[in-house]
Order: C-alpha cells, then structure tokens, then sequence
C-alpha cells in the first residue's frame, strides 16, 4: 500500500455517538497504517474522560465496544488524542480525569501542524 496522507479529525461537540464514530473512523485510518489526530474541542474534552457512560451494558449486550474501549483501541493503535486546553478549563477537568495518552493542545497548533492531512470535522 502506498503511504497514506494523514487524518486529523476534531470532535466539536460531546455527542458521544458522533464521538464513537470519530473514534472508530480514528481506529480504521490507523489501521490502514495512516498517522492520526483526534483533536477534542471545548465541550467535546469531556469525552476523553475514563468513566463509564450510561449504556455501556448494552453496548456490551450487543457484542460492541464502549467509548473507554474505543478511546483505548485508538491509542493502541497510534492515534493521538488531543484534549483542548481552554475545554479543560471550562469544564473544570484535569488531566488525571483523562484517559491514559491524552495531550494538550489547541487548535493554533493543531493547524500549524497539519500539512497535507485531511481534515474531517464531527
């Protein structure tokens, strides 16, 4: 396979079924050997936590991961996750709130950085 561009994808609001699906789009790009961003913004951090979410047992029921399973299936697969650094500060969160692997950033440095990416928004 050829080299892939890159795919950074910004979750702009904490609607966790879009958030799920950035996620699983995040997992397939990686798969397929492409370097990938997940760039979480303001509200949209909160999602990046490491609580469960109501649901999670039918989630389970079904045979389908949770979003802590998807968070940790896209950092094993080399994804980065991005946590926006003023979200944090509006919603009160601190980084030990965060799933494992998390960083800050903004988005000025997310743009600065993004060279021939593609960039999908959810």
């Amino acid at each position: 396979m050829r080299d892939m561009r890159g795919l950074t994808i910004i979750a702009l609001t904490a609607d966790r079924e879009r958030f799920r699906a950035a996620l699983s789009l995040a997992c397939a790009h990686a798969a397929l050997g492409g370097p990938t961003r997940l760039y979480c913004h303001e509200a949209a951090v909160a999602l990046l936590r490491e609580d469960a979410d109501p649901g999670d047992e039918a989630l389970a029921a079904a045979a389908l991961p949770t979003r802590r399973q998807l968070i940790g299936a896209a950092r094993d697969s080399g994804v980065a996750l991005i946590a926006c650094q003023t979200g944090l500060a509006i919603a009160g969160l601190s980084f030990a709130a965060l799933a494992d692997g998390v960083v800050a950033g903004g988005l000025v440095s997310l743009l600065a950085e993004l060279g021939e990416d593609r960039l999908v928004t959810v």
